[in-house]
């Protein structure tokens, strides 16, 4: 090649480069600022719903010596599973090394531990190849919904367990079945629940049938509180418990919205039918207990709101405002009958109704995501047979039943055997906020 030759190459190689490097660009992810400031925002939002929401929700509703017990419990896990999460939780439900899509294997059911301690994730690293928002706010978006949900079995068992006790339980029900369900439901191809076609689109399975069905499970371990149903146990503040299911109304656009991981119009249908869902189970559960006690209660109109939100989450991403209608209604009247009817017949001590208002809420709007997310119905998902997907969901439903239900049972009766689980008649009597914190939530 003669010198003339190759100024020639320099020169047309300084004129394609650009135009490569501005290919690489166009091809590059890009961060979109828009859903990024959203997703920040329902972080948060979600946050808010454990702390302070559910402290004060639950809080008010428990005998004025346990108050500071509740809320005690609630901080601790937001504590304990912030760290856990770091160290191995976020791993355990979204690493989707060796997934593969319509294979059976070890990580259809649970991650494996390539992102342990947040591995290889830095302020440029992007949920996808796609570019929406930085992967920490998805880390920190999806600890959130972790935080809340072992928060929510507190609610079965307030006032009986040991702080200790349920410290460990906690650490331990996270690690064995909270992050393992997350994984199958959410993490994508080859996850187990994910592959099936299971409809979850905020945590109707891994959050609330989870939740619900652990606390009921912990609450017939534990027993029944010392003097129930016989002697008085009413709520001691139901202005915290108002308060408190205000902010979890509140809080829950981020919970349900924000799970359209971007600010499109998905995110603004969730908006939408949650509020439409909510409101509809609050007047359900209010005039199911006007017709049947004579008056309705502040305590009731909360509970409704909380079964609405609960009932609509699974479907918040594919059903439109008819079926979030239908599914509050159904979920006001039926966890009206749940948490009260049902618990007294089979007389269980669900303290604070965390089975009736998220198992049996939960149940509900998960079977009927695959009725309501249909097209034909009204919905934005991409149902054509229904009964194919009712079927679907009432095998996402029975399989977090039974795998909840079981490990729950099998870690409760290990710990109780190495530790004991419950605090003593006397410390029972006296309160736990003296018994096991020397505190007192008031001091006359």
């Amino acid at each position: 090649m003669t010198l003339r030759q190759f100024a020639g190459l320099g020169a047309l190689l300084s004129l394609v480069m650009p135009g490569l490097a501005l290919a690489d660009e166009a091809a590059a992810p890009v961060l979109n600022s828009g859903d990024t400031a959203w997703m920040l925002t329902s972080t948060a939002l979600v946050l808010f719903m454990t702390v302070p929401g559910l402290a004060l929700f639950y809080g008010g509703m428990v005998r004025s010596k346990n108050v500071l017990s509740v809320m005690m419990q609630c901080f601790a896990i937001t504590g304990l599973v912030t760290v856990l999460w770091f160290i191995y939780g976020y791993s355990l439900a979204f690493d989707t090394t060796g997934m593969e899509q319509g294979v059976i294997n070890l990580n259809s059911f649970v991650g494996s531990m390539g992102k342990a301690f947040l591995a290889g994730i830095t302020p440029a690293s992007l949920t996808s190849a796609t570019a929406l928002f930085p992967e920490a706010v998805f880390v920190t978006f999806q600890m959130t919904f972790a935080i809340i949900t072992p928060a929510l079995i507190v609610g079965a068992f307030a006032e009986r367990m040991k702080f200790s006790a349920m410290l460990v339980f906690m650490g331990v029900w996270f690690t064995l079945v909270y992050a393992p369900i997350a994984h199958m439901v959410w993490s994508g191809n080859g996850g187990l629940l994910w592959d099936w076609g299971v409809l979850d689109f905020a945590g109707g399975t891994v959050v609330h049938i989870n939740a619900g069905i652990a606390g009921l499970v912990t609450c017939l371990v534990l027993g029944k509180r010392k003097g129930y149903p016989t002697t008085p146990m009413a709520p001691h503040n139901l202005g915290y418990t108002l308060v408190g299911a205000a902010m979890l109304w509140v809080g829950w656009f981020g919970f349900n919205a924000g799970s359209a991981a971007a600010a499109n119009g998905t995110a603004g249908m969730a908006m939408l039918v949650t509020q439409i869902a909510t409101g509809a189970a609050a007047l359900g559960w209010m005039f199911a207990e006007w017709i049947s006690h004579g008056k309705p209660s502040a305590l009731g109109i909360a509970s409704g709101v909380v079964a609405g939100l609960v009932a609509i989450t699974p479907a918040a991403g594919t059903v439109g405002p008819m079926g979030a209608l239908i599914i509050g209604l159904a979920a006001g009247v039926l966890c009206f009958f749940s948490a009260t009817t049902l618990k007294r017949k089979l007389g269980y001590d669900d303290s604070l109704d965390a089975f009736g208002v998220h198992g049996i809420g939960g149940i509900i709007g998960a079977l009927l995501t695959g009725v309501f997310a249909a097209p034909a119905l009204g919905g934005f998902g991409t149902v054509e047979d229904i009964a194919a997907q009712l079927w679907i969901q009432a095998k996402g439903v029975g399989f977090t039943v039974i795998y909840t239900a079981v490990v729950t049972f099998i870690i409760l009766k290990v710990l109780d055997m190495l530790m004991g689980l419950r605090v003593s008649e006397e410390e029972e009597a006296v309160g736990l906020d003296l018994a096991q914190h020397n505190e007192r939530g008031y001091n006359l």
